[in-house]
């Protein structure tokens, strides 16, 4: 968002000339206060001067005279609402003529800008003072045809020292114009003497677009504005930075607008640092450090938001920088999940500017968030039949809401009901896109021959049109509509006959429907030899965009060349190796003829044996016992045969399903075994 325009402001006049007419006929103490007055006034102390003029008003409370220095007096103290009361209090004695500038100055800076310009406007007598006030009350409502025409009119018809103010303010109302209202600033011719006026002129370029010329006018301004405070012996460093404030901010936007984010951010965060006392100038360099951060960093989002809440900043924006900047306010409530907070926001947007469509997409958008896309549709349709000027943006939202909902068909039937895009190339795009995903080549067709229809009426001939068709053409071969092709391929070879790749083609699409119109058509072919290149086959194969490449053997220096073996020079062929033979093989056996096929599919194959099932310990479910269990209980069986060879005998013979003995370790030399001694058996009355 770009900054105000630089302008100035003439204060009202000074009080010696109401003072001198009454000392005229003034005596007495009366006199001495008039006396001290124009001291004071010569002096500025303007404080002293209001306590004298007290005096005489309690002498008489009617003086016009000393009712008039005191509005001076609480103007110059900036006392506009004390002024201003004084006024509304002796309204028969201070009339309109007579007052009539004070009024509407205290009104104008106590930001009731109507009421001054109804009574400026009452005013019969127009001075120049008086329409030095007109045109700023006319600059801070935004009128800026009228304010032009009487900042023209008082520098043509003026004289005194107050030219280059002039001048400045015109240029900032050409400022304007350029930025908030899109049109192209008239060259006055006006110079570039003052840093304000640099600024102003670098405003009018960032308004055109400019961006390159306007950086180039803000560092000059800059170099003027160093150049005259440098001047001024009391002007401290802090000072010429608080100046150039404004400056580093709009140089800082124009960066914005060229991606140079970085950069851009950098110096907005330095124009923070130093605090200006202009709520403006922080209001806006706020607002666009928040544009660059979206939806990331809202931390800091937060905390520069308060900047754009200051007192006062309503009254030193534009309407269109304060709605860009409640806008901002509802995305960045959005983008923290403040629903409700958002949609105040939102409705307070409306309110003021029913037909804006961005407060509309932002609700759409938090719909969207909330998982409510056919309340987030039907807004927009409500919206677009309520607001066609706005309707072209609203239903291309639309169109977007129904492809991610996957409603391709409804999508297309939006974009084509936008008159005003129908016929661009990027919409016949996106609808031909869109309806061959859905596989209805006839209505991509269709897309094309409408267009095509419409460029030759409106511009036959043209670049767009011959696109159209040759675009329009490949579709159709591409799909198989070769029939169709062929009007719009003969089209194209009637603009230009030379074009060999066009006549291919128009020949091959009749080849399937017409051939005798293919051999006429073939006619019109070069012949062979003017179609004939000098082309290096070799090095066509070796480019990098051959599929294939023949290799060369490269040749090895000081290898020898393979002899060659016979007067014929035929090559001995290599050996084959004999494969490897398994270990059992048997050259005198015939192999199995079904050795490849698995053993399930061979004759001889007469399934598995069918026998007990072997029962092993551990299978089935869990606590289960099986028959084998009790023949592995020796216990139970009266005769068990013995696990180990008893002593004194051979060797001893044990079933194949018995359990080797598990042996302890002998004891060592001198040791002896100690017995674990045993637990008494709780029984009856005795013991063991």
């Amino acid at each position: 968002m770009s900054l105000g325009h630089r302008g100035t402001f003439i204060l009202p006049r000074s009080l010696l000339p109401l003072i001198w007419l009454k000392m005229a006929s003034g005596s007495g103490p009366v006199s001495a206060l008039w006396t001290e007055i124009n001291r004071c006034g010569q002096n500025g102390d303007f404080t002293r001067a209001l306590k004298a003029v007290n005096k005489i008003l309690h002498e008489n409370k009617d003086d016009v005279t000393a009712l008039r220095c005191k509005i001076v007096c609480l103007i110059q103290n900036g006392g506009f609402k004390e002024a201003l009361n004084v006024m509304n209090t002796h309204t028969k004695s201070l009339t309109s003529d007579m007052i009539g500038f004070e009024k509407a100055y205290c009104e104008y800076r106590l930001n009731r800008v109507d009421h001054a310009l109804k009574t400026i406007q009452g005013i019969p007598e127009q001075t120049d003072k008086l329409k030095e006030l007109y045109g700023q009350v006319l600059y801070r409502l935004e009128r800026y045809d009228e304010c032009l025409a009487v900042y023209k009119d008082m520098i043509r018809n003026s004289q005194d020292d107050y030219e280059e103010e002039r001048k400045t303010n015109l240029s900032a109302v050409l400022a304007a114009q350029s930025t908030w209202e899109n049109t192209s600033a008239e060259d006055l011719g006006l110079p570039e003497s003052s840093y304000e006026l640099c600024y102003n002129a670098a405003c009018c370029l960032i308004g055109q677009g400019q961006l390159s010329q306007a950086m180039q006018k803000l560092q000059k301004a800059e170099e003027l504005c160093r150049k005259s405070l440098a001047e001024d012996s009391d002007v401290t460093e802090e000072d010429v930075e608080a100046e150039l404030a404004i400056i580093h901010s709009q140089m800082a936007y124009v960066m914005q607008l060229q991606g140079r984010t970085e950069d851009a951010l950098q110096l907005y965060n330095q124009v923070i640092k130093l605090k200006p006392s202009d709520v403006g100038l922080l209001a806006v360099t706020a607002n666009n450090i928040i544009t660059i951060n979206k939806d990331q960093n809202v931390f800091d989002s937060k905390k520069k938001v308060k900047l754009t809440s200051a007192e006062g900043v309503e009254h030193k924006l534009a309407k269109k920088q304060l709605q860009a900047i409640e806008i901002n306010k509802a995305l960045l409530a959005m983008y923290t999940n403040q629903a409700d907070q958002c949609n105040k926001m939102l409705a307070s947007l409306q309110t003021q500017n029913p037909g804006h469509p961005r407060p509309v997409l932002i609700k759409v958008a938090q719909l969207c968030r909330e998982k409510q896309h056919n309340k987030a549709i039907e807004l927009l349709q409500r919206f677009s039949d309520q607001h066609p000027e706005s309707a072209s943006g609203i239903k291309l939202t639309m169109a977007q809401l129904y492809v991610t909902q996957g409603h391709v068909t409804k999508a297309c039937d939006i974009l084509k009901s936008i008159e005003e895009m129908k016929y661009k190339p990027g919409m016949i795009s996106a609808l031909v896109t869109m309806y061959t995903h859905e596989e209805d080549i006839d209505s991509a067709i269709d897309v094309f021959t409408q267009a095509i229809q419409y460029y030759q009426s409106e511009q036959p001939g043209s670049a767009i049109h011959l696109s159209l068709v040759r675009e329009a053409a490949n579709y159709k071969l591409k799909y198989g509509r070769k029939k169709e092709a062929t009007s719009d391929l003969e089209q194209l070879w009637k603009q230009n006959k030379k074009d060999v790749h066009t006549l291919a083609q128009l020949i091959s699409a009749y080849s399937l429907v017409d051939q005798d119109k293919a051999k006429a058509l073939s006619k019109h072919l070069p012949s062979p030899d003017t179609m004939s290149f000098n082309v290096d086959v070799d090095e066509l194969e070796n480019s990098h965009g051959a599929t294939y490449i023949r290799k060369k053997a490269a040749k090895v220096v000081g290898e020898s060349q393979p002899k060659e073996q016979g007067p014929e020079g035929v090559k001995k062929k290599k050996k084959k190796k004999k494969g490897k033979l398994p270990k059992n093989y048997d050259p005198k056996s015939t192999p199995d003829p079904e050795r490849w096929l698995p053993m399930r599919e061979r004759s001889y194959y007469r399934g598995k044996k069918k026998g007990k099932k072997k029962e092993q310990v551990g299978r089935g479910t869990q606590g289960a016992t099986s028959g084998a269990c009790a023949e592995l209980d020796a216990s139970k069986s009266a005769s068990s045969p013995p696990t180990s060879p008893r002593p004194g005998s051979g060797t001893g013979t044990a079933t194949s399903n018995a359990v080797p003995p598990r042996q302890q370790k002998p004891a060592a030399a001198g040791a002896t075994r100690k017995k674990a001694p045993q637990k008494k058996k709780k029984g009856g009355k005795g013991g063991w």
